[in-house]
């Protein structure tokens, strides 16, 4: 095993373990404020970054061991939610942050593992092809979570996102159009996921099957 793949592994189960720790603790703060855990899992920000953080262990681990990677469907996952959950962030969600906030948390979950898997999936893509068809089920985890937003609120008394929320100005309205937006931004994001990891197969031209793949190419997170 060569020196960086010991490095590149450690660092990202060091890195697992900085959003492990970012998680547990914004969750202590939740339990003991008026959030409550319930809410607090309702975030597509942990959601994403408790799939992050697992995606992230087992790859590192995977390279240590020199077992089979990650798929890169899950990796590709990771990197859209992850991804759309920074820009949505800085975005739209950056003023909003309270007195209860704690900021070097905020910064991981927000910054540091988008960025993270965002580089990840730049500088090593994945070794074949990722067809279209494929990467559609990449949409399926957002769509439940806003099936899963709408229909809890009511209950709860309480949205996770106030581009969610139908009592703000707007109604539903406003829950519609931002709706259709963010998909947008996640179908547009996917694309351009799956066109880079495409552009740089072509461009390496290996040639290599998706069975010979998975066999043969080096393990990746």
């Amino acid at each position: 095993m060569s020196l960086s793949t010991r490095l590149e592994g450690s660092a990202k189960i060091g890195l697992a373990l900085l959003a492990v720790t970012a998680l547990a603790t914004s969750l202590n703060r939740a339990i003991h404020t008026d959030e409550g855990a319930a809410n607090w899992i309702s975030y597509f920000t942990n959601l994403s970054n408790l799939l992050g953080a697992a995606v992230l262990l087992t790859g590192g681990l995977a390279l240590l061991r020199g077992t089979r990677p990650v798929p890169d469907l899950l990796r590709g996952a990771a990197t859209l939610y992850l991804v759309i959950t920074g820009v949505v962030y800085w975005t739209l969600l950056a003023g909003t942050i309270d007195a209860n906030t704690i900021i070097w948390a905020n910064d991981v979950v927000h910054g540091v593992m988008p960025a993270v898997f965002l580089a990840d999936w730049l500088l090593r893509p994945p070794p074949r092809r990722i067809t279209w068809t494929r990467s559609l089920p990449w949409l399926a985890f957002p769509l439940l979570y806003l099936a899963y937003s709408l229909l809890r609120g009511p209950h709860a008394g309480w949205y996770p996102y106030d581009f969610l929320d139908p009592r703000e100005p707007g109604g539903y309205r406003h829950v519609a159009t931002w709706s259709v937006i963010i998909t947008l931004a996640f179908t547009g994001m996917a694309s351009l996921l799956v066109l880079y990891a495409n552009a740089r197969y072509r461009k390496g031209g290996t040639g290599i099957s998706e069975h010979e793949s998975r066999d043969r190419d080096p393990i990746t997170t």
